[in-house]
């Protein structure tokens, strides 16, 4: 099933765009904000956003890079900014697509259906940032209110897995698989406690990586961007 997620503050619009492009092999998901959206793209896996560009809580071009960027998913702007500047400005921020008010509901579902048919891609940033906290994992630089902590190589695994699928709970099992990769057949049961302990201590996350037990742990992201 292909989710679409309608990031549009008329809710007139919003509906008519949720029954017009559900069907069969698509569910359509309404988002209002910014913050709406967000918080489904963390625990929904989203397949296409369509994106409007003046809303309550912020601008579409803002938003557009982090979803690029965080998601890999492909983006249609759908807004009554026509003027030229702003296709381009659209385009180049990232968006796969760019539809202007009012459109044909014919034209949209075909292009809608062109972006569904693209493999999804999963882009990981190397930074992240988050109440405070700047983790730059390419050049191992990580931050606490501006004070930088010294990571191991493990913690720093582990750090990555967890920002790279924030408000996603990430199972036990799957984290000893990813953070111990150097072929040992055998990892203590306690070595990824003992890792997230001093992680938590060190960054002084315990409202951030958070256990769920009986699963694993999630890093439960504040920031609404």
């Amino acid at each position: 099933m292909k989710r679409i997620l309608i990031v549009e503050d008329d809710s007139a619009l919003s509906m008519g765009l949720c029954r017009a492009l559900k069907g069969e092999e698509t569910e359509t998901i309404p988002a209002e904000s910014l913050h709406a959206a967000k918080e489904q793209l963390a625990k929904c896996e989203i397949s296409l956003v369509i994106l409007d560009v003046n809303l309550s809580d912020g601008n579409g071009f803002d938003f557009l890079p982090f979803v690029k960027n965080t998601y890999g998913i492909p983006v249609i702007m759908l807004t009554a900014n026509d003027l030229e500047s702003d296709i381009v400005a659209g385009l180049e921020a990232g968006a796969d697509d760019y539809i202007t008010k009012p459109f044909s509901l014919a034209v949209l579902r075909a292009r809608v259906n062109t972006q569904l048919r693209k493999p999804a891609v999963k882009t990981e940033s190397s930074r992240f940032t988050d109440s405070g906290y700047f983790f730059n994992f390419e050049n191992m630089e990580f931050s606490v209110d501006g004070v930088m902590v010294e990571l191991s190589k493990t913690e720093q695994k582990l750090l990555r897995i967890l920002t790279d699928h924030a408000g996603i709970t990430i199972s036990r099992e799957k984290l000893v698989d990813r953070i111990w990769t150097d072929g040992a057949e055998y990892v203590d049961e306690n070595a990824l406690s003992v890792t997230v302990k001093r992680l938590r201590d060190k960054l002084n996350a315990k409202d951030f990586i958070k256990t769920v037990y009986g699963i694993g742990y999630v890093w439960v992201k504040n920031d609404v961007q």
